[in-house]
């Protein structure tokens, strides 16, 4: 789906390629029609404002962002497994998924940063794609959340992501992941107080080691529903 593809471009470092693109990705979601009309208008504004900006304002505030907030890390499990060494577990996980689907990814690439995981989804059928984002929705609306308070546009990719699952996000797991301290990136004091906080952790003990495939995501992500109540039947 060439809509992943344009969400995976807009979630990347702004480059004047990027500007120079921005109307072919206006016409690659009208031609897919795969995100809900609000979602659309709401992506297609961010579109247009990256369309006439300038690449240097538009490179400081996407730094501003995602590159000196922890709270808004484009990394999945940035978000689930901190610093810890279930992290590494789950990089090589999500790295033999992407492999059997014939997705090979570069060795300064992690395996979880959302512009590649978005790469990757576009490569899947539909049904399999949506399952996957109904896995990561909850970071993705806890994201959306956190720019919204920031006032920032790319808070439409975000809502786009959570919109596109059948099934909404639980709310109870979004506010756990919304109680991290949230630094204003201008604080450099407060940042790097965060940067070096322990792993948020949302329930007892390890996860399940050595999976592999949609499972192994799923898993890897799961985890987080523990500490608020079982999950529902579907995903058990």
């Amino acid at each position: 789906m060439k809509t992943f593809k344009v969400l995976s471009a807009l979630l990347s470092y702004p480059t004047e390629a990027l500007i120079e693109a921005a109307p072919d990705l206006l016409t690659l979601l009208d031609a897919e029609k795969l995100l809900p009309a609000a979602n659309r208008g709401a992506v297609g504004e961010l579109i247009e404002e990256i369309a006439v900006g300038d690449v240097y304002d538009l490179q400081e505030r996407y730094g501003l962002l995602f590159d000196r907030s922890k709270t808004l890390a484009l990394h999945l499990f940035e978000h689930v497994h901190g610093e810890s060494r279930d992290r590494g577990q789950a990089m090589v996980d999500l790295k033999a998924m992407y492999e059997n689907a014939g997705l090979v990814i570069a060795a300064n690439e992690l395996p979880d940063y959302v512009p590649l995981f978005l790469e990757f989804l576009s490569t899947q059928p539909l049904s399999e794609a949506r399952e996957l984002l109904g896995q990561t929705a909850h970071i993705f609306a806890a994201l959306a959340e956190r720019l919204d308070r920031r006032q920032s546009r790319y808070k439409a990719i975000f809502d786009a992501l959570v919109a596109i699952p059948a099934e909404a996000p639980r709310r109870d797991i979004v506010d756990e992941l919304l109680k991290a301290p949230d630094a204003d990136p201008m604080d450099l004091v407060a940042l790097d107080a965060a940067w070096e906080e322990e792993e948020v952790r949302f329930g007892p003990g390890a996860q399940g080691q050595g999976a592999c495939g949609h499972e192994g995501l799923i898993a890897k992500l799961r985890h987080a529903r523990r500490a608020v109540g079982p999950a529902p039947t579907s995903l058990q």
